[in-house]
């Protein structure tokens, strides 16, 4: 914006919108949109060139259940790292009370046992009558849960084959295992949805106990051309059993804008001349501020066929790359404000 100030004659207004909770509920944008102007036309800098025509909806939905009532076992704990429900969790342990040492080893033996047959990273702790039991993943963005390993789903699932073996009775850890089809990292608790720019997509990313209650958080990635509202009602419908609870939170309405709008080809444009390409608009499953306004799309910075580091264990760019953003964005600055 300086260099654009300093080396061209620009006679619209520029604004830099700074907002700091696009992790969570947005309520910075919020409230920037009740006290503040709209823009008339923008971009966020927050996904890849040559630019982002479509956005997926997002809802994040948590299912809850009265703790079993058990008296030779008991789940007594469940620690995810505070893992952001749009993160792929790379830990998961539970550690659970049993009884009777002869069960307490068995089950050990068949969770180690189920693990390796399976190539889960996953080990046990026995101390006395208390089984800790730990799993390890590989984080990623929640848009693309294929990128990463998820060490909630891999633990359930385990401890789910572990319990049946031994004619052990968990309702929550059966239907999770059941209903988000964890032998392929998780479709859509039991529901499935797609169009022309994608899948839906499902990440488990948060496993906790609160208030007596065991409480399961996924955030779901929803086709642009998918109504938000039938895949609230299908996941009802999938979950209607007994004393188990679904609440959805975090929903955001997709983004789209034609790929013949004008904003999109002169963006596309300027970094195809850059680099003398002719890459195409671009539909994403992630989440961006260019959705809380009209006439904003996301552009760049993530460069065609770079590995993308989001959300992954120490993201970085490479310099040359910020570089070339920069000029880009310069030149995208001043052909707007022309």
């Amino acid at each position: 914006m300086k260099a654009v100030k300093e080396l061209f004659n620009v006679n619209k207004r520029v604004r830099l919108i700074v907002g700091l909770n696009e992790e969570n509920d947005w309520e910075c944008i919020k409230h920037y949109k009740k006290v503040e102007e709209m823009p008339t036309i923008g971009f966020s800098p927050d996904a890849d060139f040559p630019c982002i025509y479509a956005e997926k909806g997002l809802l994040s939905v948590y299912i809850s259940k009265e703790l079993d009532e058990n008296e030779n076992i008991k789940i007594e704990n469940i620690d995810t790292k505070n893992n952001a429900i749009n993160v792929v969790p790379k830990y998961c342990s539970i550690s659970i009370e049993i009884k009777d040492k002869s069960l307490l080893d068995k089950i050990n033996s068949d969770i180690l046992e189920i693990a390796k047959e399976k190539s889960f990273e996953i080990k046990t702790n026995v101390k006395e009558k208390s089984l800790k039991i730990e799993s390890f993943g590989k984080a990623a963005h929640a848009a693309h849960p294929e990128l990463g390993i998820n060490a909630i789903s891999r633990l359930v699932l385990v401890l789910n084959k572990a319990f049946k073996l031994n004619n052990i009775n968990n309702d929550f850890i059966k239907l999770l295992s059941d209903k988000i089809n964890l032998e392929t990292d998780g479709k859509s608790l039991g529901i499935n949805f797609k169009d022309e720019m994608g899948e839906l997509t499902l990440n488990l990313a948060r496993l906790y106990i609160e208030d007596n209650k065991i409480i399961a958080g996924a955030n779901l990635r929803v086709p642009v051309t998918i109504n938000i509202d039938d895949v609230e009602n299908e996941i009802k419908k999938s979950l209607s059993f007994d004393n188990v609870k679904v609440l959805f939170k975090d929903r955001k309405d997709s983004l789209y804008i034609p790929k013949e709008d004008e904003l999109v080809k002169k963006l596309c444009k300027i970094y195809n001349d850059y680099y003398g390409k002719n890459e195409e608009p671009l539909a994403i499953g992630g989440a961006t501020y260019a959705r809380a306004f009209k006439n904003c799309v996301s552009f760049g910075a993530m460069m065609p066929n770079e590995e993308d580091m989001c959300h992954k264990a120490d993201e970085f760019i490479k310099i040359d790359y910020l570089i070339d953003s920069c000029k880009i964005y310069a030149k995208a600055i001043y052909e707007l404000a022309k």
